[in-house]
């Protein structure tokens, strides 16, 4: 494992300084219808806004990720579910009523509209494969009633999956595709999806979702469906919408990513894993090739992301804002690294896998205020925020120019756009000259500033005729510059 030496508490303060927004503050934290390429339009960066209610999501998109250059909000699920604390009870429904811990169908279609209003996209995490797990009968959130294969008005027995398999009809061997797909994940009740009348009802669902405007759907569990039951539902959407699919990568498993790919995106699984792995103990030099060479799925079908909701709760290699520093530069890297559709995690903080969001008493979700009562916000740390920027001013360019020392030391371009410098030795690296693409001209450096009016708060690069710069780069940091950046 890499040695942190102290220098990694200095760059913490450095790479997850603020990107601020009205005045905030940190406080003892870091300050479609058919397949796309990315999400659609010009801005494609993803934030997932975990567990938010949705007058917070409409207030960041307006205060900072419309602003900021976020093209698109991934919100959580917004059908009625069970009651809890926890965090998983929004991926138990219990009705398709626009009525959760997180608000009102009044206050989502406000959501909806005034992320529009800024210019951020909606995508909806989108629970299709099944209901709850409860084995006794309930009243879910909104006050609707329900046992686990009974839900009045929607649901019946014969609406389910009964697999027959393991004696609880759980899901055991997933080197078989049949009981992946036909049992039931954690004892949640499976929704028989091949059957035209459940089709029907998911695609209203849906289309309910689409009617109040709606951009776009995370597909849960889509693992736990054939490719071919997505295409059905989808081919029932009232107008085009993009998607992007949870299809978890197992070696030697039966049911790979690929399979789901003419449907619309995949999350690649893989990616965050494997950045981890190499940040933690590896090399950086080995990212020079980073992406489909690995094996992933195409660039232009994979979504991409250093953790999310699950991986950060599920331990190993996977970085997380519990890494402050080291996930700063992962996100660094993600956002300048022209490999799939990358989303941005934004989190609260957890003492236990299945501790819920803050909520008052009744489990309601409480407003989310970034860097107090838990919540991370990581898409408002200056390096994560800033490099958005980057991202949206360099799409479109090659890779230019890759230099590595052979271990944790890398440097490349993106065309004559951008120019990302990344240091995880355990010292620092001054003096060194860099040969960038970039035209000549003085830049904010945008890891440790922001650039406003033209005017830069924090240091200035000067990149000369033939494209040459230099930089003094601390242990476990980073220097980027990009054509969106230049002062003066």
């Amino acid at each position: 494992m890499k040695l942190r030496t102290l220098a990694l508490a200095v760059a913490a303060q450095l790479l997850a300084g603020l990107a601020v927004a009205g005045g905030a503050t940190a406080a003892g934290g870091p300050a479609t219808s058919a397949a796309h390429a990315a999400p659609p339009g010009a801005k494609d960066v993803i934030v997932q806004l975990f567990e938010w209610n949705w007058p917070s999501v409409a207030r960041e998109c307006r205060d900072f990720l419309g602003p900021r250059g976020y093209g698109h909000v991934q919100v959580s699920p917004p059908q009625e579910h069970v009651r809890g604390q926890q965090w998983w009870v929004a991926y138990q429904p219990v009705s398709y009523r626009i009525e959760s811990r997180k608000g009102s169908r009044a206050a989502f279609a406000a959501m909806v509209n005034t992320c529009h209003n800024a210019g951020v996209k909606v995508i909806v995490d989108a629970v299709i494969n099944h209901m709850t797990g409860q084995e006794q009968p309930g009243t879910g959130w909104a006050g609707s009633g329900y046992s686990h294969y009974d839900y009045p008005g929607t649901y019946q027995w014969q609406d389910f999956h009964h697999c027959g398999r393991n004696g609880n009809d759980d899901i055991v061997n997933y080197f078989d595709r049949h009981e992946v797909q036909n049992c039931e994940l954690v004892n949640l009740a499976d929704l028989d999806t091949g059957a035209a009348y459940v089709r029907d009802r998911l695609a209203a669902y849906l289309n309910d979702l689409l009617s109040l405007g709606v951009d776009g759907f995370r597909i849960d569990a889509a693992k736990h469906m054939p490719a071919g039951d997505i295409s059905a539902i989808k081919s029932r959407l009232s107008r085009p919408a993009y998607l992007v699919q949870e299809v978890i990568y197992g070696a030697g498993e039966p049911i790979q990513p690929g399979e789901y790919t003419g449907n619309g995106d995949v999350h690649e699984f893989r990616y965050g894993r494997d950045l981890g792995r190499v940040f933690r103990h590896e090399r950086l030099a080995y990212l020079r090739n980073f992406g489909e060479a690995w094996d992933y799925l195409p660039s232009g079908q994979a979504g991409v992301f250093v953790d999310n909701h699950d991986t950060q709760r599920d331990g190993g290699d996977v970085l997380t804002h519990k890494d402050n520093a080291i996930y700063a530069l992962a996100n660094a890297f993600m956002l300048a690294w022209p490999y799939g559709s990358p989303t941005v995690m934004s989190s609260y903080g957890f003492s236990s896998r299945d501790q819920g969001p803050p909520s008052d008493a009744s489990g309601r979700t409480l407003d989310s205020t970034c860097f107090s009562s838990g919540w991370r916000c990581e898409q408002r740390w200056r390096v994560i925020a800033n490099m958005v920027g980057f991202h949206n001013t360099v799409r479109g360019a090659a890779v230019a120019g890759w230099w590595d020392n052979g271990n944790n030391l890398i440097a490349f371009g993106r065309g004559d756009k951008g120019y990302l410098v990344i240091n995880d030795e355990d010292y620092a690296v001054n003096g060194r000259w860099y040969d960038s693409a970039l035209l000549a001209g003085r830049y904010c450096d945008v890891i440790h500033g922001d650039i406003v009016n033209g005017a830069c708060s924090g240091p200035v690069i000067t990149v000369d005729a033939g494209g040459w710069l230099t930089a003094n780069i601390l242990a476990h940091d980073a220097v980027a510059l990009h054509a969106g950046a230049r002062v003066g």
